[in-house]
Order: C-alpha cells, then sequence, then structure tokens
C-alpha cells in the first residue's frame, strides 16, 4: 500500500521525520513524499531532512511566495497531478500550513481518503489563516490524530467522532530524539560565546505580526528591551527580514543570525533560559526542555503550557503556578499513528 505525504514547511519536516520512520519500519508499505515548496530557503528546507534521517523528497513542486490564496491554489493544481499519477491509499498532512490544506483538498476533491496529523487544535481566531487552514482541513479528513485530549474535544464539539484518535504528540517524539542528536552535532553559532541558561532564543514568522507594521514594531521594541537584562539570539525569519526592511524597523541590540537547522534550535531551546516566539511549535518544544515561553502572540492553541506554568503571553506579566503536562503522550505516538493508519487502510 502507498502513503502519500504532504509536506511544506519547517514543523511539518520535524513530525513527518518521526512518522517515516515508523513507516519505513513496517513491511509493504511505501511512502511518496511530496515536498510542495512552502519553505525554500535551504536552513529552513534542505537541511532538515539530512539532519532527521529523512528521505528526500520523490517531488518537489518549488512553490512559494504570493497571498494565500494564489499559493493554496497552485498547491492544489500541482498536488492534483501528483495524486493522479501515484493513486495512493491515503494522504498524510501535518498541521495548519497552505501546504496542509492543499493537500487535503487536492486529496478530498479526488476520493482519497485524508489523515491529519496535529488534528484538533483551534485557536478560535478566524482571523488567522492557519485556523481556517486546521478547521478546513479536519473537517476533509477520515483519520485524525490528535496531540493531546483538548483537541480531541475540540473536534467532538464540532461533530467529529469518526476515525478520531488521541495519540500523543509527535513533536514530542521529535523532541526526545532532538535532544540527544543536538549535543553530538557542531554548531556554527558557538562563537556568539554564548552561556547556558543566561541567554534567550526568540523567532517571529506569522504573517499576523510580520504582516503588520505597527505589530512587528511593537515586537521588535519588547525583545529589545528583554535583551537588556540577557542576550536574545534572534535567527530571522526571511519572511521578517523582508518585513523588516519594508516597515524601516532595525534590530537593534538583538544578536541576529540567519535560520538555522532544527538541531541547532534544539539546542538553543535545550539550554536557554526563555524562548520568546509567535510558533506553536517552538511553544511545545521549549516545554519539553523544560524552558519558560513568553508567546508573541494575543492567544495560544497551547492553553495547557500557559495553564502549566511554562508559557504565558507577552501581555501577561506573571506565569502561573508551575506544574508538570501529562498530555502530550509517552514519545510513542509516531508508533501509534502508523498502527492507526495501517488498520484504516486496511478497513
Amino acid at each position: 500500500m502507498k502513503v502519500l505525504t504532504v509536506v511544506g514547511a519547517r514543523p511539518q519536516f520535524v513530525k513527518a521525520a518521526v512518522v517515516s520512520r515508523q513507516l519505513a519500519k513496517v513491511p509493504d508499505i511505501v511512502e511518496v513524499m511530496v515536498h510542495t515548496g512552502q519553505h525554500f530557503d535551504v536552513a529552513m528546507s534542505a537541511s532538515f531532512f539530512d539532519e532527521l534521517e529523512m528521505m528526500s523528497p520523490a517531488y518537489n513542486l518549488e512553490i512559494s511566495g504570493g497571498g494565500h490564496g494564489q499559493m493554496t491554489g497552485r498547491m492544489l493544481e500541482s498536488i492534483e497531478h501528483v495524486l493522479s499519477e501515484e493513486d495512493p491509499a491515503i494522504v498524510v498532512v501535518y498541521g495548519d500550513t497552505n501546504s496542509t490544506l492543499a493537500g487535503a483538498l487536492a486529496a478530498a476533491k479526488l476520493g482519497f481518503p485524508v489523515a491529519h496529523i496535529e488534528a484538533g487544535l483551534r485557536s478560535y481566531r478566524r482571523d488567522m489563516p492557519e485556523e481556517i487552514n486546521r478547521v478546513l482541513t479536519d473537517h476533509l479528513s477520515q483519520l485524525l490524530f490528535c496531540p493531546t485530549k483538548q483537541a480531541t474535544t475540540n473536534l467532538y464539539q464540532e461533530g467529529i467522532s469518526a476515525g478520531v484518535y488521541e495519540t500523543g504528540d509527535v513533536m514530542y517524539d521529535a523532541a526526545l530524539y532532538a535532544s540527544v542528536r543536538a549535543e553530538e552535532g557542531s554548531l556554527e553559532f558557538r562563537n556568539l560565546n554564548l552561556e547556558p541558561n543566561a541567554y534567550a532564543i526568540a523567532t517571529v514568522h506569522r504573517a499576523e505580526n510580520t504582516n503588520d507594521g505597527k505589530r512587528l514594531a511593537r515586537i521588535i521594541s519588547y525583545l529589545t528591551m528583554e535583551a537588556k537584562t540577557k542576550p536574545i539570539v534572534f535567527p530571522v525569519h526571511p519572511r521578517t527580514r523582508e518585513c523588516a526592511r519594508k516597515f524601516g524597523l532595525e534590530f537593534t541590540g538583538l544578536l541576529t543570525i540567519d535560520p538555522i537547522s532544527y538541531l541547532n534550535m534544539a539546542y538553543l531551546t535545550k539550554h536557554a533560559c526563555c524562548v520568546y516566539t509567535d510558533s506553536g511549535g517552538l511553544q511545545k518544544e521549549a516545554y519539553f526542555h523544560r524552558t519558560p515561553c513568553v508567546t508573541l502572540r494575543d492567544e495560544t492553541e497551547w492553553q495547557n503550557t500557559v495553564e502549566s506554568g511554562w508559557n504565558r503571553l507577552w501581555t501577561v506579566k506573571e506565569y502561573l503556578p508551575r506544574r508538570e503536562i501529562d498530555d502530550f503522550g509517552d514519545g510513542n505516538a509516531a508508533k501509534v499513528i502508523v498502527e492507526k493508519l495501517i488498520a484504516g487502510m486496511a478497513s
């Protein structure tokens, strides 16, 4: 049986890697990887396949740039051609990007079943493209793999109960893997002379933060103030750099570097005293490494990290009392997902 996996953005490579390693152990299963090209920077794409011991994609659609509708439409057209040629038993998509929605929509229109990994997440902000992508993808999917209890509850509240499985979080699987691998690798930023637990790391990439000049200026100003108490390493996303240039903003006082690989980010996150981010994935990774996080958004789909005192919104001054979270599984989410995936294809 053939599994066709659609990825396109940095978090999806990380999630897909752990599932792909499990799929490779199953006899008579062939995985075909489709890379939409949504993230085109080498440091944010190609290196991930090498670092995470992941197969090279069978297809690279090289689709990036343009508005949401334009990008999604181009992906939809190209993925339809791939599906017609490959005729898979099921299409697997991850997360909440334009690549996610395009893969799910193309599959649904051609009658291929869809499996959504990281299903059921909700911020309840319909003005966010990611929220639209994740809601539509969930309603198009036949198999929905939820990382947490709340994600499962969210689907039930929307009338989705068939094919829903609470599996734990594949990002936790990935974090355990990366924690060991990252310590072994050579790090090109060692010359920053960072003292463990005495620096912070920041990332900003979401359209809601970068496309609004006033909001981006507020975030940069906030990070600059925070950097007065400890160094803040800031790998600058290509979109963020371009928007800052367009709005005449500078990153004065921040240790800016080019985008870095997943293992290097894992290393920096593990040894930081704090993480500042608008990334949903990095909020979780910060918790997995037990590094406090400040979310540079007005809400988060990972509310359990806030309730447990490991994360807070940047508009809130104090963390809640800290406790452990028992909601992300035991590091074997990928194994559970593959078992359910195989059973679903066989039924």
